[in-house]
């Protein structure tokens, strides 16, 4: 795989955290800069960690990985989204889903970083040999996710104040993830 080619995948696997971060940054309103760095953070570090994963299981769980792993992040965005919605037409003081939570970043980190999975069991057929082989495309991975991270977030807490006026976040934002297991689960499906 060359640079370009490496890019492009760094680019297309954060683009989930990328539109989780834009949700993320209208539901927060302001920058909240340890929220979102530590999002950002989680983001970048389980887009990395997911290929060394599916780098390491390629020779002892491949097939049990990837026979489950797209119905794994669907139900998770999917049950994020309907809690989401739900929240969407609750009182303001019930809603639950809440960025700022550690356990909410971590179930959005794990949900959206799972199809990367699959990056590592290709890295591996493409060549990548040793742990040594795959410290540039974790590193440009992690960074490239890092970065949409915080542009999303900085892009959702601009548009908000529009985005709140005509719609709430909640429904906005539970149905894109929604959206985005349905965009995974039929990627695979349809392999």
């Amino acid at each position: 795989m060359n640079d370009i080619e490496l890019w492009v995948l760094a680019v297309a696997l954060a683009m989930d955290c990328f539109t989780v971060s834009i949700v993320s940054g209208v539901i927060l309103q302001r920058r909240i800069w340890g929220v979102i760095l530590r999002i950002s953070f989680l983001f970048g570090l389980f887009q990395a960690m997911m290929p060394l994963i599916g780098w390491f299981g390629i020779s002892h769980f491949t097939e049990q990985i990837e026979a489950y792993d797209h119905w794994i992040a669907f139900a998770l965005l999917v049950f994020l989204g309907i809690n989401m919605i739900r929240e969407a037409f609750s009182k303001e003081e019930e809603h639950h889903f809440n960025p700022t939570l550690l356990l909410t970043q971590l179930t959005l980190a794990v949900a959206t970083s799972i199809d990367a999975l699959a990056v590592g069991v290709s890295l591996s057929c493409m060549g990548y040999k040793r742990i040594s082989d795959l410290t540039a495309p974790l590193v440009i991975i992690g960074m490239v996710s890092f970065f949409f991270g915080l542009l999303g977030h900085e892009l959702g807490i601009r548009l908000g104040h529009a985005i709140r006026s005509r719609l709430k976040p909640e429904l906005l934002g539970g149905l894109i993830l929604i959206a985005i297991g349905i965009k995974i689960l039929s990627e695979h499906l349809l392999e």
